[in-house]
């Protein structure tokens, strides 16, 4: 039998990480690059054909949208050729749910994409990063994993991008899916699906980015118990086209909040009503009616940013706003 071919974008993180031996803090991000990663993995190249790039060298907090653009359109442009079977993506893990809740938007390819990291770096005597990469290439190149859209693979879970969330800031099994759970996990070379996402991917998106190279400006403002609404000035002032609001409870917000709101909206500034909780979902309610905001259902506050950001370069209509929420 033929083995498939995977190729990794390496764009730093942890899991090139390098510290004091044994460690797991104070490490330093990007030494080893992708061939070195490559070289990490006992026993992959019974399994399966590898190469890759080095994409970027960052750490994960200092990746951006437009850095992103440029990766989902690297894989657009690859996934073209006959001679590569599917993707994994190594990055840092602190904003990995945003890179692959945007990715699973905007790459055109239904070829499996994987995204994995590390909790600890490489030279740690805990060292994750080995096997989460032999488990995200085992993934990427398996069968059924066509078609399933972007998939986060960490600490042998199997989860999709839309629900993804990191749960932990230290410990190895860092990720997880709401509570809509994996879709399925790795045990050795056993891969087992459980199930699948029902909302739109991939080919299945209707955002393209191929002529995008930037996209309109999309902030988060966290309500608490005594922030002011002139927070929401910055953002009117320095030209955001949406604002995400983390509100209490099931998305709520306080009658101090709402008449900024208004006159937001009635300036065409999209805002979109999300939760500081954790789990559960923000359902179209009474203020959506009367302030013009948009319920974000189970999307988290990052990943209704994105979102929006998305969805705003296509339009700024509400009804189509309302629309695109409702379906992803």
């Amino acid at each position: 039998m033929n083995k498939k071919q995977i190729y990794i974008l390496a764009t730093g993180g942890t899991i090139s990480a390098q510290g004091d031996e044994g460690k797991t803090l104070g490490y330093t991000n990007g030494v080893f690059k992708v061939k070195s990663l490559i070289k990490s993995i006992k026993g992959i190249e019974d399994v399966t054909k590898v190469n890759g790039e080095q994409i970027f060298n960052i750490a994960s907090e200092d990746m951006s949208i437009d850095k992103l653009l440029i990766l989902a359109k690297r894989i657009n442009e690859l996934s073209k050729l006959d001679n590569i079977d599917g993707f994994v993506i190594t990055q840092g893990t602190d904003i990995l749910e945003e890179s692959a809740f945007f990715l699973n938007l905007v790459v055109k390819t239904s070829k499996p994409v994987v995204i994995t990291g590390a909790m600890r770096p490489a030279t740690s005597n805990s060292a994750d990063g080995p096997n989460n990469l032999y488990d995200a290439i085992l993934v990427a190149s398996d069968e059924a994993s066509i078609g399933k859209g972007v998939l986060v693979v960490f600490a042998d879970y199997i989860i999709r991008a839309r629900d993804v969330q990191k749960i932990d800031t230290f410990r190895p099994q860092a990720f997880a899916g709401k509570e809509f759970g994996c879709c399925g996990y790795i045990h050795d070379n056993i891969i087992n699906f459980i199930n699948k996402s029902l909302k739109p991917h991939t080919i299945n998106s209707e955002f393209n980015i191929a002529n995008i190279n930037s996209l309109p400006k999309v902030g988060i403002v966290y309500f608490d118990v005594n922030l002011d609404s002139d927070i929401f000035d910055y953002y009117i002032n320095h030209d955001y086209k949406g604002i995400v609001i983390a509100g209490s409870g099931s998305g709520m917000i306080s009658k101090r909040w709402k008449s900024k709101i208004k006159e937001m909206t009635k300036n065409s500034i999209a805002v979109v009503r999300s939760s500081i909780a954790t789990s559960g979902s923000v359902d179209r309610d009474s203020i959506d009616r009367e302030y013009r905001t948009i319920p974000s259902y189970t999307l988290t506050p990052l990943k209704a940013r994105i979102l929006l950001s998305l969805a705003l370069e296509k339009s700024n209509s509400y009804e189509y706003l309302k629309g695109v929420f409702e379906k992803y």
